[in-house]
C-alpha cells in the first residue's frame, strides 16, 4: 500500500504532521490530516510502496513500544487513510 502522490506532506513542528489533499483528492476530500510524530512516522513511510507488516516493524525499530500496541496504532492511523481514500492497496 501506498498514499497518494496527491497528499501533500506538511511538517509544522517536531511533533506534529499534516497531510493535505491536492488535484482532484481534494474534490473528494477536503480536510486536511493531522497527526503526531508516530502518524508522521507512518504518513512518510507511506510515501513508498509498504506492507503493513514492514509499516509495524519498521516503527518499531523507531518507538519503543510493544508489538501489540504498535500494530494497534498503525491498524487505527490506516483505517483512518481507509476511510478518506488516501491509500492505494
Amino acid at each position: 500500500m501506498k498514499l497518494k502522490d496527491e497528499y501533500i506532506l506538511y511538517k509544522p513542528s517536531d511533533g506534529e504532521m499534516i497531510a493535505v489533499a491536492t488535484g482532484e483528492e481534494a474534490k473528494s476530500f477536503s480536510g486536511l490530516l493531522r497527526g503526531n510524530s508516530s502518524a508522521g512516522a507512518i504518513l512518510e513511510l507511506l510515501k513508498d510502496d509498504i506492507t503493513e507488516d514492514e509499516l509495524v516493524s519498521r516503527m518499531l525499530e523507531r518507538f519503543d513500544a510493544g508489538e501489540e500496541e504498535m500494530r494497534a496504532g498503525v491498524s487505527e492511523i490506516l483505517n483512518t487513510l481507509r476511510g478518506v481514500g488516501a491509500l492505494i492497496e
